[in-house]
């Protein structure tokens, strides 16, 4: 597959701790690629170096096989980019900075335009200064969104959204999936990044601890069941057998546990044995792998 963008061996240490270390991904043509991770992680880092904005100390960075630094100017004809912080320059409302944009891009027409307006339910005409943190927002999506580019990198993009607005965000992303676009997409939202995304990587104190295949994780043979025993007895004879518990409800005679699908038969067997209150099988989603992952990633370097 065409990669599009080529991130090797990125370093950018700011010191006692702080920065991106050895960070190594790639992202295919048409694929939705996100970062998750906690403020500071160092998901807007890798960002900006991609963007051209900030210059590596080691490793390199290739945005359509060009160098994000030297060519930043030749690869912004194919990108377009939505901060974590979006600061608008001085105009009067929203509706004169939009023709502005579309005047530098060259566009004919503002169908796209007024489409995204129309979708986002945005009133153009409000003054960029006072608008709210979700007006500014949508106002840079409609401005990223109508340049119609290859490439998307988009900050946390869905801040300020209301639940609504961020469910017609997420459409409008799938849509661009749909036309082959290329998307880099950060958030704090597991939802959103394992509806739209193809691969997710998960990035902690600075560094990729694990990329996730979406479509594996949803065909996953993992499988968590939650159990709850009628009596104390019950529920302490069980725990003493040899399967990976996730989570102790002791108040309410309750375990968590995690299985792979060939040991589901074995276990309702072996629970034929015991007075249950119920049984009840818990969605494995992206957040629980990567909380799985993020648990044995700090027990193992100790952090």
């Amino acid at each position: 597959m065409e990669e599009v963008i080529k991130v090797e061996h990125l370093t950018k240490d700011y010191g006692s701790g702080r920065g991106v270390f050895d960070i190594n991904f790639n992202v295919h043509k048409g694929e939705v690629f996100g970062f998750v991770g906690t403020n500071g992680s160092g998901k807007t880092t890798i960002i900006r170096h991609i963007m051209g904005f900030l210059k590596a100390r080691q490793g390199s960075v290739k945005v359509l096989n060009m160098d994000a630094w030297h060519n930043s100017c030749e690869i912004k004809q194919y990108v377009e980019y939505i901060p974590g912080e979006i600061a608008f320059p001085d105009l009067d409302n929203g509706i004169t900075f939009l023709k502005n944009y579309a005047e530098m891009l060259n566009l004919k027409s503002m169908d796209k335009a007024n489409a995204l307006i129309k979708k986002l339910q945005l009133d153009p005409s409000a003054n960029l200064k006072r608008m709210s943190k979700g007006m500014k927002q949508k106002t840079a999506i409609v401005a990223s969104f109508m340049a119609d580019k290859d490439i998307l990198i988009l900050d946390e993009p869905s801040t300020g959204l209301d639940p609504l607005m961020r469910e017609t965000f997420l459409d409008l992303i799938l849509e661009e999936k749909k036309n082959g676009k290329t998307i880099l997409m950060s958030s704090q939202m597991f939802d959103e990044l394992e509806i739209t995304c193809d691969r997710v990587a998960l990035i902690f104190n600075g560094k990729i601890v694990d990329i996730a295949d979406i479509n594996a994780l949803k065909n996953s043979d993992v499988k968590y069941y939650k159990i709850e025993f009628n009596n104390s007895l019950d529920y302490e004879r069980f725990k003493k057998l040899k399967y990976d518990v996730v989570r102790i409800q002791e108040q309410y005679n309750q375990v968590t546990i995690k299985i792979s699908d060939e040991e589901v038969p074995n276990l309702l067997k072996k629970l034929k044995a015991y007075d249950l209150k119920f049984i009840s099988e818990v969605k494995y989603n992206l957040e629980k792998y990567f909380r799985d992952i993020l648990s044995k990633y700090r027990e193992e370097k100790n952090v």
